[in-house]
């Protein structure tokens, strides 16, 4: 007697692209990581195409992929899948989402970095909060905010810019506080790695206590801004520089917010449970259930 044979179990692919690094992961139906590789992000967006789909073959090892998932810098139109990421000047108008799509014979989606460490802190960090706001701390700063575990768009599908608003801040040096957007008294550049560089003239991990007291009032006016405005549950602080510093920096940062915090229900604000893989997970919780 011929036994049946079984399909194999849904193979799902992310995609994490930095400007400076790739991280490609396979993943099975429950999340879990099957094997993860990463790559130097090349120049050139030619090699950098190649190196994906042979980061790919590589984690699928002669599989099929169910889906595949993207997370890179904006901006970019998630719908049509064509980015242009700002940190990476040969990426432009790139219709990621039809390379991939021809090359792989599978679904593909693409949003957002923050956008996709939001989900990622959704569906894998054990606590669904119906309003969930995710905010990077790393080189530069970002935010993507859920509902009910779908990612909130503004006009035109625009991506909210949590990273620049104004704030009432202290520093030392108030003349060298200068945004890249070009806007006046932005958040990132107070308490973003770049920001930081510029005001204090060191890298975040040479800052004094006192240093690190602006940067975390800083960071607690900006919180107090969000939780104002949003009405989150919860606020998840991700990237380099908040985990690095970690609640030495959170803690007094949360301080401030409640401090200032009036009329509105205070959130509560944790580092992310997932660390440096945030946006890596995101990307596998996005070929697992798709983007709308």
């Amino acid at each position: 007697m011929t036994v049946p044979q079984q399909s194999a179990p849904a193979l799902y692919v992310g995609l994490d692209i930095g400007g400076t690094k790739l991280l490609v992961a396979g993943a099975d139906s429950s999340g879990k990581i099957l094997q993860q590789v990463q790559e130097p992000t090349p120049v050139c967006l030619e090699e950098g195409l190649e190196a994906l789909h042979r980061m790919i073959g590589l984690v699928c090892r002669g599989r099929a992929p169910a889906a595949i998932g993207a997370a890179i810098g904006g901006p970019l139109d998630w719908r049509a899948g064509i980015v242009s990421p700002l940190h990476q000047p040969a990426w432009r108008n790139v219709p990621l989402k039809k390379i991939m799509q021809d090359r792989w014979k599978c679904p593909f989606f693409v949003d957002v970095d923050t956008n996709i460490a939001a989900l990622g802190e959704y569906h894998f960090a054990g606590e669904r909060a119906p309003r969930l706001l995710y905010l990077t701390l790393s080189t530069g700063m970002g935010g993507g905010f859920l509902v009910d575990g779908r990612i909130y768009r503004g006009m035109r599908e625009g991506h909210p810019e949590a990273a620049h608003q104004s704030v009432n801040f202290r520093c030392a040096h108030p003349e060298r506080v200068a945004c890249e957007c070009g806007a006046p008294d932005c958040l990132e550049a107070l308490v973003s790695g770049n920001g930081i560089r510029r005001i204090y003239g060191k890298p975040a991990e040479q800052l004094s206590e006192p240093e690190w007291e602006e940067v975390a009032y800083n960071l607690g006016q900006g919180l107090r801004n969000l939780a104002a405005l949003y009405v989150p549950d919860l606020i998840v602080l991700g990237g380099g520089l908040a985990c690095g510093r970690g609640e030495r920096l959170l803690g007094p940062a949360r301080q401030v917010m409640r401090e200032r915090l009036r009329i509105v229900p205070t959130p509560n604000v944790r580092l992310s449970r997932l660390g440096y893989e945030t946006a890596l997970m995101g990307t596998i919780a996005v070929a697992m259930h798709g983007i709308d």
